[in-house]
């Protein structure tokens, strides 16, 4: 199937540069024709045209001497050149004249040989002296020489006098053609250094504005890509603009509008089921839970009962992570010191008694951050429950906070492998199998801290266990003028 091209934003673009082009063209001609028309240039096609009528009109009369008839080209001529002059000879040596001969031109040492026959007479640049032209001619009076011109003196001219003369001869053969084979070549040369000045002001020209051209043509789609560029999962309502796309692109980003429209209805059919389903898990798993403590007391009870808590913990998880594009109250200024120390002081005891020692490194002075206590605290929450479920039942667990907004988790376990680092982050991915989390409590930490403008990451170094960092966004406290005494006080 040939792939069709978008026709008219090629004719768009190539009606502009036409127009470019044809602007360059005017511009050069009409500089051209500005300097001529400020130079009142007298061109010398004036001494051929008199040379042309004078021919035409030279006769003899009944006495043999030659006389100028007044045809119809001559009285032109004498009216268009009021000074012009001339001298005409025969073969005979007759000679007639007509006008002001300039004295240059007047002598009877002026002989010039039958055999020229056209030249152009010209004297030294600084010679007032006019320029003429000789020609020989058939006319009715016979072969007669004519010397003539339509000024007598340079002075007379107002500007410069401009000649265009352009003469072609090359070899040639026995019967006097011209071998065209032989002097083709010098003859392109010669097209091509008159055309060269054309073609390299028009390609320069061209050069420079194409790429201007086109940008100012694809400045709506380009906004409208960069616009794309930047939609993500909260922002997929984004619809792009279309005012400024050309109208053979506007059909693709339509068709891209209903996609996003779709994808977000899409998502969020899926999000309200994951919600509702989490929802409807939870009232089976309270009263699986309580028919299991009614049980005796046995090791099969024991395990019914952790599965129970594993199941009602995995049901909570997935309506934490559907909640997160929701508004979970407004944002606080938050001592983080004081934030981690009640966390750690809630979970000192849970990592005791399961085999760890436990710590807590606030950092120096108070550290605010501007943050959704109960989300940040869920984040923390599920860092911890993290490194007490896999750090391996000994070594300490500490809780650090440093100046830069960050807080992080360490654990003295087996650690995570470092091609691990960010698959971990994944949904439902549990780096060893038979574990008995549900593989969202890192993908739900890194999902608030994204939400909160910060991040979560896995640290490397020389240490022992794991290390995962809590970083969120400094909150600016010079230049909201909040002290950080007036900090939300964490109870």
């Amino acid at each position: 199937m040939k792939k069709l091209r978008p026709v008219s934003l090629q004719w768009l673009l190539v009606r502009r540069l036409i127009l470019l082009q044809a602007a360059t063209l005017f511009t050069f001609v009409g500089l051209i024709w500005l300097v001529l028309f400020l130079l009142e240039p007298r061109l010398l096609s004036d001494n051929e045209t008199a040379v042309e009528a004078v021919s035409g009109a030279v006769a003899r009369d009944a006495s043999g001497n030659l006389f100028l008839r007044d045809t119809k080209e001559m009285l032109e001529a004498r009216k268009n050149y009021p000074n012009l002059w001339l001298v005409v000879r025969d073969e005979a040596g007759k000679t007639m004249r007509l006008g002001k001969v300039p004295d240059a031109y007047a002598g009877e040492d002026l002989r010039i040989p039958w055999g020229i026959e056209y030249a152009f007479l010209h004297f030294p640049v600084y010679d007032v002296r006019p320029d003429s032209i000789l020609a020989n001619r058939q006319t009715a009076a016979g072969a007669v020489q004519i010397l003539t011109s339509t000024v007598l003196s340079r002075t007379e001219t107002n500007g410069v006098d401009v000649t265009f003369q352009l003469s072609l001869d090359g070899t040639r053969n026995a019967d006097g053609q011209i071998e065209w084979m032989k002097i083709g070549p010098t003859v392109a040369l010669i097209i091509v250094s008159f055309l060269a000045p054309f073609f390299i002001v028009m390609g320069g020209t061209t050069l420079v504005v194409t790429p201007t051209v086109v940008r100012r043509a694809l400045a709506g789609l380009v906004a409208t890509a960069r616009q794309a560029g930047r939609i993500d999962i909260d922002n997929r309502g984004v619809q792009l603009p279309t005012a400024n796309v050309p109208t053979e692109i506007e059909p693709m980003v339509q068709a891209f509008n209903h996609a996003l429209s779709r994808l977000g209805q899409g998502y969020d059919q899926r999000n309200r089921f994951l919600t509702d389903a989490a929802h409807e898990l939870r009232t089976p798993i309270a009263i699986l839970r309580t028919r299991a403590e009614l049980l005796r007391e046995d090791p099969e009870s024991a395990r019914l009962l952790k599965d129970i808590e594993r199941l009602s913990h995995l049901a909570q998880q997935l309506l934490d992570r559907q909640v997160l594009d929701q508004s979970a109250g407004a944002r606080e200024v938050v001592d983080l010191v004081e934030f981690a120390r009640h966390l750690a002081a809630d979970f000192a005891p849970l990592a005791l008694s399961a085999g760890y020692d436990f710590s807590f490194e606030p950092a120096a002075s108070s550290v605010l951050v501007n943050i959704q206590p109960s989300q940040i605290q869920q984040a923390v929450t599920n860092l911890l429950r993290n490194a007490i479920d896999h750090g391996g039942g000994e070594g300490i667990i500490s809780v650090v906070v440093d100046a830069k907004g960050g807080l992080e988790i360490h654990d003295e376990g087996p650690g995570i492998p470092d091609d691990e680092h960010e698959r971990v982050f994944q949904p439902f991915y549990r780096l060893r199998p038979r574990n008995s989390g549900a593989g969202l409590g890192l993908n739900l930490a890194r999902e608030i801290a994204r939400l909160h403008g910060g991040g979560v990451e896995i640290l490397v170094g020389p240490w022992r266990g794991a290390r995962i960092r809590l970083q969120l966004p400094l909150w600016q406290s010079t230049a909201s003028g909040v002290n950080p005494d007036d900090a939300r006080p964490v109870s």
